[in-house]
């Protein structure tokens, strides 16, 4: 089969392509015909960092985590997954297993679920990193109706799902961006859009909580910007992150008793612990899109196996409106 390999990380590696050998099933595996891929950052990290992460994969790396595609064959102790079946999944990419942008992958099949009906194999292949990511991190924070909840990076890969989650679990839902094109698509959410760049913090709690604070702050943005989700909560309040590999002050979560949740969605994959939770997640995923209630944001530009590289470097040039997806 064909698989798009990095023979070399840093800054400046390239996709080459390469012949390999199609998997061969182990206990509980499923081979995936993989029709569509989308890239994360977690992914760009690994291609320009490489060693200096504890999860890259070895050199020829094979990476790409998220994928939607149809199962080619089942292996033994599979029960939930039939040949033909479509599904999607986060399934490798990292440390010893293969990633997904090749032809053919062998994925863990608690790894994966049955692809919503209404989206196109190109939509699906954008959920799965970012859908279970912030599906995870508003249950965390132990999500209730009716509550004001603060999205950071509202139109964010992470972030446009866990506005929609948000909205789905009942709550009154706010959202931090910088343009007036994503102000509109996080209006067209239901939500009430914030201009982080001419609004402070202390004016839009004020404005939108009376002072209060937000119940939940799921900050998408992390790094020096959980400062202003500490700033942003309300007393006792929920802080979700997904990006903390920083030092920061916790002065402010100290003084008002915040509980601060830090989502790393790859463990389950890393450490082969409870993996099972991801396909019930992506589940649960599938039913609330088939409802209509989440739609994925996909960026405008088209990107193929063979121009793999272009798709990366889209999503570092932090232009991209929505999810980068790579379709074989």
């Amino acid at each position: 089969m064909k698989a798009m390999t990095i023979n070399k990380y840093g800054e400046n590696a390239k996709f080459e392509p390469m012949e390999i050998e199609n998997p061969v099933l182990k206990s509980g595996q499923v081979l995936i015909k993989v029709h569509a891929s989308s890239v994360n950052t977690v992914d760009t990290m690994i291609r320009s960092m490489g060693k200096d992460l504890p999860f890259s994969p070895e050199n020829p790396a094979i990476l790409g985590m998220d994928v939607a595609g149809t199962i080619e064959e089942v292996g033994n102790n599979v029960t939930e997954f039939c040949v033909g079946d479509e599904i999607y999944g986060c399934v490798g990419g990292l440390a010893d297993l293969q990633g997904t942008l090749a032809e053919y992958v062998a994925a863990d099949s608690k790894l994966i679920a049955h692809k919503p009906k209404n989206l196109t194999m190109k939509e699906a292949a954008a959920l799965p990193l970012v859908g279970i990511t912030a599906y995870e991190g508003l249950k965390r924070a132990n999500i209730k109706s009716g509550q004001k909840v603060l999205v950071h990076g509202g139109t964010g890969g992470v972030g446009h799902v866990a506005v929609q989650l948000a909205k789905h679990f009942g709550a009154n839902v706010y959202a931090t961006c910088g343009g007036e094109n994503q102000m509109d698509i996080i209006k067209n959410y239901g939500a009430e859009p914030i201009n982080y760049k001419t609004e402070q913090v202390v004016d839009y709690v004020n404005k939108h909580t009376n002072g209060v604070g937000f119940d939940i702050v799921f900050d998408s943005v992390g790094g020096e910007n959980m400062l202003k989700s500490f700033e942003a909560a309300t007393l006792n309040g929920q802080v979700a992150s997904t990006v903390s590999l920083c030092e920061l002050d916790l002065s402010t979560v100290h003084f008002k008793g915040l509980s601060l949740h830090v989502v790393f969605m790859l463990i389950p994959m890393l450490h082969n612990f409870k993996r099972e939770q991801h396909g019930e997640i992506l589940s649960n995923i599938t039913k609330i899109v088939e409802a209509g209630n989440l739609k994925p944001l996909l960026d405008a530009h088209q990107f193929t196996l063979n121009n793999v590289g272009e798709a990366y470097t889209r999503l570092e040039s932090k232009n991209a409106i929505g999810k980068v997806v790579v379709e074989n």
